[in-house]
């Protein structure tokens, strides 16, 4: 996605969207950033990962597997303006890799913000610290794939390490970014309890117990269609797992059925949700309207001036 023209970086895919959607941002998945509303959803081609079961190959790996990059010319003032006509909250980089196309999705996000926009990265996390720092004044909330907790598995199966990942995301974290965290449970690979564990203790650990954890289903896809999707008894155990290492809000995905947000303290039913869609939404200002335990997230539009620590549990 990139060429070195004469000792100069160019980028490839600055203006050229693969993709423009208006998404539920439940589907990013974000449970704990502004619920029930709509994110504008872009995406330009290409990746700096080579994942084996990528579930949107065709257009992460274009440049790779067919020599080509395609895209919808659109400036940034456009991707903003279509947000706001349709009524989003927020600005989501996602379906492909943010950070490949930073130059694109960073004057982008520095318009929504001044539009009063939120800006989302849906991220495997590989960046730099400096993309971070020049980022975080527009970034408010990220997921970021937690692929694996095996550096052997990233070697082989993604072509990228493990500890870079980790560090980002503790440093996303320290920066007061919005971070919730998504796994998808592959058979055989990345679903021993051992590692299900490790992963969920250092989201405990290093990232706190109110960061959401998303346990998601495999579905076989590019290059690994020779395993069965995930059976829901796995994701259930991983579901106990990251229960049992004191994770407040673990989430399954992927699957049919309702998600509930429940209050850590009370018990009470707080966000119900039916796919990505918000059926029951009894919070107030951040609080279990029944015993007045703050929820850690994002939950109101004033909220982004104030940072989202003024929300935490």
């Amino acid at each position: 996605m990139r060429e070195n023209r004469g000792g100069v970086l160019y980028t490839l895919v600055y203006g050229k969207t693969i993709s423009q959607h208006v998404d539920p941002v439940e589907k990013k998945p974000l449970y704990h950033f502004y619920p029930g509303s709509l994110a504008y959803s872009i995406a330009t081609p290409g990746c700096n990962f080579r994942c084996q079961w990528c579930q949107n190959w065709d257009i992460s790996q274009m440049p790779r597997e067919r020599d080509l990059i395609e895209g919808r010319s659109s400036t940034p003032e456009q991707i903003v303006a279509n947000a706001l006509e349709t009524g989003c909250l927020s600005l989501a980089y996602t379906y492909t890799e943010p950070t490949v196309f930073f130059e694109y999705a960073h004057d982008t996000a520095r318009l929504a913000h001044q539009a009063g926009l939120a800006n989302i990265y849906v991220t495997n996390g590989y960046m730099s610290k400096q993309m971070l720092e020049v980022s975080r004044p527009y970034l408010d909330a990220a997921n970021v794939d937690l692929k694996a907790f095996r550096k052997e598995t990233y070697h082989h199966y993604v072509g990228a390490g493990l500890q870079p990942i980790l560090d980002n995301l503790k440093f996303i974290k320290q920066q007061g970014i919005w971070l919730e965290v998504t796994t998808l449970v592959i058979p055989d690979l990345n679903d021993s309890a051992a590692e299900l564990r490790d992963a969920a203790r250092f989201i405990a650990q290093e990232l706190g117990l109110d960061t959401p954890w998303h346990i998601s289903r495999f579905y076989p896809n590019y290059k690994m269609t020779d395993r069965p999707p995930t059976p829901i008894d796995t994701l259930q155990r991983a579901y106990e797992i990251g229960r049992e290492e004191g994770l407040l809000h673990v989430y399954l995905g992927n699957v049919a059925g309702e998600v509930i947000t429940a209050c850590p303290q009370c018990g009470h039913l707080l966000i119900r949700r039916a796919g990505f869609r918000v059926i029951e939404n009894h919070l107030r200002h951040g609080s279990c309207p029944f015993c007045s335990t703050r929820i850690a997230g994002v939950w109101e539009r004033h909220s982004l001036s104030e940072g989202y620590d003024a929300h935490l549990a």
